[in-house]
């Protein structure tokens, strides 16, 4: 019985990803999802993400300087229990291995499938944003959601992967938002009160 849910649940995962794979192709998403998919090896997007979170660390106040240490922080935690722990443990092949007839429009990839690293950091990301600058919480999100779209279109990544990674990128955040507002609260900010 077991077996049979697993089964017909991979048979939705194939479904949604053929769907996202070949049905939504078009000339210009097959130009514009490896683009996005790949900002992480871009030269110039690195250069513009690292600018921007020194202006957090330098102009943001506190606020700033708490999203982005906090935001640093997560991303290594989050991408180190992806890509080192579950993939690790659950050892899943990535779907341009498996499957027939796939849309493979980058490189495949060494690493396991489950989950896609490229949600997991991505949702880390939003989740801290979201955080401190609610205001923008859609535009953190929906950022992260077209990232992580890209990962089945380019043929890399199941569905059930890259919504596993929002959940582990995401729960990644909460936990390490809720230490350091434990931290914050009882210690940091009674110290500084008991010397003002």
């Amino acid at each position: 019985e077991q077996e049979i849910i697993v089964e017909f649940l991979y048979s939705i995962d194939k479904a949604i990803f053929f769907f996202i794979n070949r049905s939504l192709s078009n000339p210009v998403l097959d130009w514009l999802m490896p683009f996005l998919t790949d900002l992480n090896k871009q030269k110039l997007a690195l250069i513009i993400v690292g600018l921007l979170w020194i202006w957090l660390m330098i102009k943001g106040g506190r606020t700033g300087r708490t999203a982005g240490i906090l935001l640093a922080l997560t991303i290594v935690v989050s991408d180190q229990v992806s890509s080192s722990l579950i993939k690790n443990l659950v050892c899943r092949l990535r779907p341009c291995y498996v499957l027939q007839g796939v849309r493979v429009l980058v490189d495949c990839g060494s690493g396991y499938s489950f989950p896609s690293s490229h949600a997991v950091n991505n949702f880390a990301g939003a989740t801290i944003l979201a955080r401190y600058y609610p205001k923008y919480a859609w535009g953190w999100f929906s950022f992260a959601t077209l990232i992580a779209l890209t990962r089945p279109y380019v043929g890399v990544h199941y569905p059930s992967d890259i919504l596993g990674g929002a959940l582990v990128g995401s729960a990644c955040a909460l936990g390490i938002i809720a230490a350091w507002e434990f931290v914050d609260g009882k210690y940091i900010r009674r110290a500084s009160s008991e010397q003002a």
